[in-house]
């Protein structure tokens, strides 16, 4: 039996990449592909690389339409819409997996904090934070996922494990985290300009990014006290990747070895978390068009500081990769499924 899909936003990269994983699922098929900007639009005048998809046609939004059509709908949309469009679906029995922050907090304040008065609070209450590796339990019998941000899992991956083990102190930690230009979405924007970014390196957002609550959030719940991370993103000329380096202060005795034993624990049965030798970092032209996440590490003897590296595709494992990871655990397949066939780049 096929799972019946759709995707809301379908004009965006995030959009773009669902259609293709979509495509290639050997258990789903995409029954729509919605968009308001580009309703009556064919998918192939939107993205001329999708030539053969002709008879995929951008529809309005309509909830009780999908209702007969689909079993889950991936919500690629800008924050604050999708808490507009989520209870309508979920209202129709239709699953939801929503790559915006609408539905990513255990707490509304956080995400008002940030965002704006949230719509849907109720709904966001029963949402289950996305997180595939961390989380996989309780996204078996969700009915709506809040699908986590790309600096969000570069950062919350390595960390999580380590802050449970009560081997790195959640005080003091920092990321330095570099992000590929698709990560800003495809609207314009002046930062975003070929002549701004081209041959170009520097911070941006620097103390007031809106993934920051996130990313402290579930952190303060994996050390079981309060964590505040301080988090400088980085903006890099290149399409699509990311790399976070993150420092941490080790607890009194804890050796690298103890560090290795954990992360290996963590995810000796998870393929898509590659835990890399001694002295072997991420690069982010090896996860570019996977749906992995590369950890490598460093521990300072001297110091006890604990320097972690990771890398993702900010497009996949970020945003729609992990996404139909979710899918496939909330319908019980494969977890590879449809994402097993992404070609690992030279």
């Amino acid at each position: 039996m096929m799972i019946k899909t759709a995707i809301a936003g379908a004009s965006g990269y995030t959009g773009l990449e669902l259609v293709k994983l979509i495509s290639n699922h050997p258990k789903a098929s995409l029954e729509a592909v919605t968009s308001n900007s580009y309703q009556g639009k064919a998918f192939t005048d939107i993205f001329p690389s999708m030539r053969g998809f002709e008879s995929l046609v951008c529809t309005p939004f309509d909830a009780v339409a999908l209702s007969s059509k689909v079993d889950v709908v991936f919500l690629a949309l800008p924050h604050k819409v999708s808490m507009a469009f989520a209870p309508k679906l979920i209202d129709q029995g239709i699953k939801v997996i929503d790559l915006s922050a609408d539905f990513r907090f255990d707490d509304a304040k956080a995400y008002e904090s940030v965002y704006q008065p949230h719509a849907a609070p109720k709904l966001l209450e029963e949402s289950v934070y996305g997180l595939c590796e961390l989380n996989r339990d309780r996204i078996r019998s969700a009915r709506i996922i809040g699908n986590p941000g790309c600096y969000p899992t570069s950062i919350l991956l390595p960390l999580v494990p380590l802050l449970k083990e009560k081997l790195i102190s959640p005080q003091g930690l920092i990321s330095d985290s570099k992000s590929g230009v698709s990560g800003a979405g495809r609207s314009l924007s002046l930062t975003t300009h070929f002549c701004e970014v081209n041959e170009s390196f520097g911070p941006y957002k620097v103390g007031n990014h809106r993934h920051t609550p996130e990313i402290n959030e579930v952190l303060t719940k994996a050390a079981g006290e309060p964590v505040s991370l301080t988090f400088v993103p980085h903006l890099v000329p290149v399409t699509r990747g990311m790399v976070s380096t993150i420092y941490a202060q080790t607890c009194k005795n804890v050796a690298e070895k103890q560090i290795r034993e954990a992360l290996n624990k963590w995810y000796e049965n998870e393929p898509f978390i590659r835990i890399l030798p001694p002295n072997k970092f991420p690069n982010m032209s090896h996860v570019k068009g996977t749906n992995c996440c590369d950890i490598g590490f460093h521990l300072e003897p001297e110091s006890g500081r604990l320097i972690l590296v990771s890398g993702i595709d900010n497009l996949l494992k970020g945003a729609a990769g992990q996404a139909v990871q979710n899918m496939n655990i909330m319908f019980d397949i494969d977890e590879e499924a449809g994402l097993d066939w992404v070609q690992t780049p030279l």
